[in-house]
């Protein structure tokens, strides 16, 4: 028995890119524990609940609306890695494999949410 979400390649995604980045917030510098780091936990989770949020929904401008805030959150969690690789909290590397990553789940959430009728 499944949720028809768990079937969602974003959802799949989105949920894997919180778990990456709720691993590298671990590492972010006592000081953050409230500030950068919570912010970015709280936004990559965030990503994945609105898509399952939405997908439940029994319209289709309701899901629509999901997904514009599991994108606009996506774009948050984007700028919190720049202010984590700006503050020397992860490499460029770690940045890079992040961004990549966060720039191609975007684009399929954007096809995605157009595709929905």
């Amino acid at each position: 028995m499944e949720f028809k979400f768990e079937n969602l390649i974003i959802w799949q995604k989105a949920t894997d890119l919180g778990e990456e980045i709720n691993t590298i917030a671990y590492s972010f510098p006592q000081t953050e524990l409230y500030n950068l780091s919570s912010q970015i936990r709280r936004a990559a989770d965030s990503i994945a609940l609105n898509i399952s949020e939405g997908s439940i929904e029994q319209s289709s401008q309701e899901f629509k609306r999901f997904m514009n805030y599991a994108i606009r959150t996506l774009a948050e969690v984007v700028t919190c890695i720049h202010k984590a690789k700006r503050r020397k909290y992860i490499t460029e590397e770690l940045f890079i494999n992040h961004y990549e990553f966060a720039f191609n789940l975007m684009n399929m959430m954007i096809t995605f949410k157009n595709k929905i009728k």
